[in-house]
């Protein structure tokens, strides 16, 4: 199961990012095939070239296991702004949000 999800996650990422598994495998200084043999579960990258992939992708180590954030970067993204605004602010993006959430 896990490994399925990591496969997922992968290949889930790199397709948000744009670029194929050939393109991606080759960036990382890997084969061809790397990217694509991680993302069909024929193999799976050591923790260092985890790291690359993640930092490849722009995202933590985190962010890639969080299987619920389909866009784990741009919610980086938006958790540096909120962290800039003041109490007033985040109450009334948290409202907004909880609004959002209920009118899905």
């Amino acid at each position: 199961m896990y490994e399925e999800n990591f496969s997922n996650r992968l290949a889930q990422l790199r397709t948000l990012k744009g670029i194929s598994a050939r393109d991606m495998s080759l960036s990382l200084g890997q084969n061809p095939g790397y990217i694509n043999n991680i993302e069909t579960g024929k193999s799976y990258p050591s923790m260092t070239n985890f790291f690359y992939i993640c930092e490849y992708l722009e995202i933590s180590p985190m962010d890639f296991f969080n299987f619920d954030s389909s866009n784990p970067k741009e919610l980086d993204l938006l958790y540096r702004d909120l962290t800039k605004l003041t109490d007033s602010q985040l109450r009334n993006i948290k409202e907004l949000v909880s609004d959002l959430v209920k009118n899905k």
